[in-house]
């Protein structure tokens, strides 16, 4: 949901509101009749109070005023019918009528204000998500792309979950990754590697090289973020080189693709994420990596570099890109998401519809609930033209 949809939401809840004015107004005229007509030992203005009260549940401080005040208007008209406004019982009812409203009115008007905070709070929010996970493009050469991000926290729009592009001058790059935990230690490390990736991406021009940087960039953003804490203990060595038990405590899964424009092929190194499919002629074929790397931030465990795949990627082909929290999606049996059988199953054409149809299928299987980040990306390799 973007600000522009809470910003309806929020419209539409302000006419709801109007609407449920009717209640209060019926209910005060409602309780003025009848305590009227009733005996004279009978008295029902108590429940003139209610009027306010409910009108501070659903409203602002001006209209729980009003409503207050006519319910004020009310007990008068009742004491003067039934009496005389200087009856002392009467007295009593519309000052504790007044006192009431005034206290219910401030309440409301904190409620109000409450509200904003959080429309304010809601604005930058969605302002951070849009610089951290951008949009992917449309286009990208022969590529047509769509994603789509579910958080698992409630509320949230943003998690350990990422992936982005990077146009270079023969292809197209991608990352898709999944950072190790959640909350606000997961943005900080995704923000960190798409940062990475971004500022990377068209410097290397060979893709276990790219990675080999990524690792680099994790393991120093891990370090640094350790030495700003005081989980580790006091005799805890910062440098890089012998810090590894530290850093292997949070690590990021992560999928790295070139695409040329001129061949039809991909390159992929997988650290440690789960394989791509490719979705060919109405089969699924899972792109395992031979050799696949460790996680970006725990590279410095092992001494071989990341390792290169190549794979067909002809016009016409769909790949499908995504995070671990797709596949261990669960549902009330507890049998997790079937991703490839369902890719088979898909009827449409575009990345645009899949992804749309696999979110939707996604939360049909979790029951509308996922225990985890999920993310995926969708590339469809268009014929060329002529």
């Amino acid at each position: 949901m973007d600000v522009r949809q809470w910003a309806d939401g929020l419209q539409d809840g302000s006419r709801w509101s109007r609407a449920l004015l009717v209640v209060p107004f019926v209910l005060i005229a409602a309780v003025t009749v009848v305590d009227i007509n009733v005996p004279p030992e009978v008295h029902l203005g108590p429940f003139l109070v209610a009027a306010p009260a409910l009108t501070a549940s659903f409203a602002g401080p001006r209209p729980t005023a009003l409503v207050g005040a006519v319910a004020v208007l009310a007990q008068a008209v009742v004491a003067v019918t039934r009496s005389s406004i200087t009856d002392l019982n009467h007295m009593y009812q519309i000052a504790a009528l007044f006192l009431i409203s005034a206290i219910v009115t401030f309440f409301a008007h904190l409620r109000e204000r409450r509200a904003a905070e959080l429309v304010r709070l809601r604005t930058v929010a969605e302002a951070a998500q849009r610089s951290i996970l951008r949009p992917l493009p449309g286009r990208s050469g022969p590529l047509r792309l769509a994603s789509v991000y579910l958080a698992a926290e409630a509320g949230a729009q943003l998690g350990g979950d990422l992936y982005a592009t990077a146009r270079t001058v023969r292809g197209t790059r991608l990352i898709i990754g999944d950072v190790r935990g959640k909350g606000l230690d997961a943005i900080s490390s995704a923000a960190g590697v798409l940062g990475a990736f971004r500022a990377l991406a068209r410097q290397e021009e060979h893709l276990p090289d790219l990675v080999t940087r990524l690792e680099s960039s994790v393991a120093a953003h891990r370090i640094d973020s350790l030495n700003e804490t005081d989980d580790r203990p006091e005799d805890a060595p910062d440098a890089p080189d012998t810090a590894g038990p530290y850093i292997a405590e949070a690590f990021v899964t992560a999928a790295v693709l070139y695409i040329p424009d001129a061949e039809e092929e991909l390159r992929l190194v997988s650290c440690g994420h789960p394989p791509p499919l490719l979705l060919r002629a109405g089969r699924v074929h899972a792109l395992d990596a031979t050799q696949p790397a460790p996680p970006l931030g725990v590279g410095a465990l092992t001494d071989d570099g990341p390792a290169e795949d190549l794979f067909t990627f002809r016009a016409g082909d769909m790949l499908l890109l995504y995070t671990d929290g797709v596949t261990e999606a669960r549902d009330g049996s507890g049998h997790f998401y079937p991703l490839a059988e369902r890719l088979v199953s898909w009827p449409g054409a575009g990345p645009g519809p899949l992804v749309e149809w696999l979110y939707a299928d996604l939360l049909r299987h979790a029951g509308g609930h996922l225990g985890d980040d999920a993310a995926m990306v969708a590339v469809e390799y268009l014929p060329c033209p002529g």
